[in-house]
């Protein structure tokens, strides 16, 4: 038997980049046509093009659904050309189908590569999410703290009043409660329309974006990619899933989910290194969108390694054939 190939992240991370790139150049050309469905599909395939043109084993462990669900870039499926470490893909094409099919902030392409076995296979269900950034002591905040009372929390651990914290929250239905009772403390929220992995990745540059925690349920595979962006930029962050029905229940199942009402932590979702890339598609709080010229497309990427703690912005210039 040969020996497994190392997983050499800083030699892969330019072609991660490469590939969030690629998503964001094909589904800018949809920016603001109303169409969801085309705009996520464009970035499907120039992912799944580029991703295979990576000399890895990979496996893709969070994609765009079940095998009967996505035609392309489905769970279970392999890309890259056969060599190289195996690794595991966790990806969103287009984090914000209808902020681009809409020309609203904060759509991103997402991807994150990791060894084999070391990101969680959540399953296509709802998970209730709590994040901070970096510098605060371990479990200051909790997923069993009724909202109000890890609001209180983390401004006694900043050294702040209440009323100087900021949450992010998505906007639903399903959040009322917990937005009243959070602004019950005199807190201030941040409501998405969508785009939680974007949310979370706010929590950790708080003196960029003014956003100090993001707590509601949102995509359990999303959490996954949210707690891989914080493995790599520091802060801690929890997520339970959420069951609504039987479905659900076999989803996790086939997952390999045994404790439904476990709380994960962010290296229970991400137990070893990871590289991280997401490119701006809108313009929006952490990145730049797509920029089209005459003579040039552009856009911003934000590159990110684990094992280094390093953070790269990146300017990407292409002529415009």
């Amino acid at each position: 038997m040969a020996d497994p190939v190392e997983f050499h992240d800083r030699m892969l991370s330019l072609g991660l980049a490469r590939v969030s790139e690629a998503a964001a150049h094909a589904s800018a050309r949809l920016i603001g046509r109303g169409d969801e469905k085309a705009a996520d599909q464009a970035a499907v395939n120039a992912m799944r093009s580029q991703l295979n043109l990576l000399e890895i084993r990979g496996t893709v462990v969070i994609g765009e659904g079940e095998r009967d669900e996505a035609p392309m870039l489905f769970i279970g499926e392999e890309v890259g050309t056969g060599n190289g470490p195996e690794v595991d893909i966790a990806l969103d094409p287009l984090e914000g189908t209808t902020l681009t099919a809409k020309d609203m902030p904060n759509a991103l392409t997402v991807i994150a590569m990791a060894p084999r076995g070391t990101l969680l296979h959540a399953p296509d269900v709802y998970m209730d999410k709590l994040a901070i950034g970096p510098g605060y002591p371990d479990d200051v905040v909790s997923l069993d703290m009724a909202p109000a009372e890890r609001v209180r929390a983390l401004a006694r651990a900043r050294g702040c009043r209440d009323d100087d914290i900021t949450v992010c929250i998505l906007e639903r239905p399903r959040h009322e409660e917990l937005i009243a009772e959070v602004r019950s403390t005199g807190a201030a929220i941040r409501l998405i329309t969508d785009g939680d992995v974007a949310g979370v990745i706010h929590c950790a540059e708080a003196e960029l974006t003014g956003i100090d925690m993001y707590m509601g349920a949102g995509g359990a595979p999303e959490g996954v990619l949210a707690a891989s962006a914080l493995k790599c930029m520091g802060g801690q962050m929890w997520g339970r899933l959420i069951f609504r029905n039987d479905d659900e229940r076999s989803r996790a199942a086939r997952a390999g989910i045994r404790d439904l009402n476990r709380i994960y932590r962010r290296d229970d979702m991400v137990r070893g290194e990871v590289i991280f890339a997401a490119t701006g598609v809108t313009n929006g709080s952490i990145l730049q969108g797509v920029k089209r010229e005459p003579n040039y497309i552009q856009t911003e990427t934000l590159l990110m390694r684990s094992k280094t703690g390093s953070l790269r912005r990146m300017i990407y210039r292409n002529p415009v054939r």
